[in-house]
């Protein structure tokens, strides 16, 4: 299987099976003496794991990392970092029906099709824990770029039709509520929707938002690798996302172009922006004001409402979904498009050193 190997400068390679022993990733090309350990990187798998709350499959897992190379007394050594997380609590047995046929919304027909066979086991690749190596390489690299005083935050804008209200906006309230809002209010009208559609055996669809600040300006190229264009190849990656907006995204067909552009002022001797319709890009490159992007999940395909599909033997067949599974993917995917992101701009930065001579000059000398 191609495709599991993400990044230029900073590149990351996942592997592993929802119902396998277990998954990991190998992180080469980040930098030496960089202070990493096993907590830096529990913290962001611990906002991923399963089994947390009534809105996450009910699967117990630690998902506790071990760093089995490229750490040398609490600092990167500049060579490759091997990562991996056991599985624990595989019930392979609940997967053995769906190995006849087709589940709707699931990669089961294209797997088959693909490859001529599939491991049907919680979907293997295509599983929703194949998100792990992103994660724990996500930590690594949001880690680098916050000594590079870049930092990032992210959360649930939407589940349903319930959206937050950022005149309600309270950053401490994210960690507070199991969806990952940061409006206490929309947060609890959210839960209810969400068990509602628990008990109507059904799911629902949101939306993540991720904010980066402290970018310098010009990070990313200006035609096939455009930053916002990478941002959207490494979120629209990852299985759930149906849909990506940097800025104003898809509000830009109706917008007018004196509204639309952003004005430029001088503020202490540097040029900013006035506004941030753009989304922190300008011609690919960031522009020095805090990138914002989007992302939209759609429902968890796995449900026990009756569904028409097809077996293996070509017949048109109803099935509901048996196992454990969660009834709205975004507050688990939250961190997910945190990594994605940490990981795009993290190459990016290291690709950017190569861009101006004078630079390199004044480094090597």
């Amino acid at each position: 299987m191609a495709g599991s190997i993400y990044g230029k400068l900073f590149r990351v390679s996942t592997w592993g099976e929802s119902h396998g022993k277990g998954l990991g990733v190998v992180i080469d090309g980040c930098p030496a003496g960089l202070e990493l350990s096993e907590e830096d990187v529990q913290i962001y798998l611990n906002r991923r794991k399963p089994g947390q709350s009534k809105f996450s499959t009910p699967r117990k897992e630690d998902d506790a990392v071990e760093i089995l190379s490229g750490i040398f007394e609490g600092r990167t050594t500049g060579t490759p970092i091997s990562m991996v997380v056991l599985n624990k609590t595989q019930r392979s047995a609940d997967y053995s029906e769906i190995a006849g046929y087709y589940r709707p919304g699931h990669a089961d027909y294209t797997f088959d099709e693909k490859y001529g066979f599939r491991d049907y086991r919680g979907g293997g690749r295509s599983s929703g824990r194949e998100t792990i190596g992103r994660v724990a390489a996500g930590a690594v690299a949001a880690k680098l770029l916050k000594s590079l005083g870049i930092e990032l935050l992210s959360y649930t804008k939407s589940i349903g039709p319930y959206e937050i209200d950022y005149a309600e906006f309270d950053r401490e309230e994210i960690l507070n509520n199991n969806l990952y809002m940061p409006d206490k209010k929309t947060a609890e009208k959210a839960g209810e929707y969400v068990i509602e559609m628990l008990k109507a055996h059904d799911s629902t669809g949101g939306t993540a938002e991720c904010i980066v600040t402290g970018m310098p300006v010009g990070i990313g190229e200006t035609v096939f690798d455009k930053l916002d264009a990478n941002l959207a190849k490494g979120i629209m990656s990852i299985g759930a996302v149906k849909g990506i907006e940097i800025g104003d995204g898809m509000a830009v067909a109706k917008a007018i172009g004196s509204v639309n552009n952003d004005g430029f002022r001088m503020s202490d001797g540097r040029v900013e922006k006035i506004t941030n319709h753009s989304g922190g890009t300008l011609g690919g490159m960031s522009d020095g004001s805090p990138i914002i992007i989007r992302a939209a999940f759609k429902p968890t395909p796995s449900i026990l409402h009756e569904q028409r599909t097809v077996n293996k033997s070509g017949e048109d067949i109803t099935v509901s979904v048996k196992g454990r599974h969660d009834p709205i993917i975004v507050p688990r995917a939250v961190v997910v498009m945190e990594a994605m992101t940490a990981l795009t701009i993290a190459d990016a930065v290291l690709e950017n050193m190569t861009a101006r001579l004078d630079k390199i000059i004044e480094f090597y000398r």
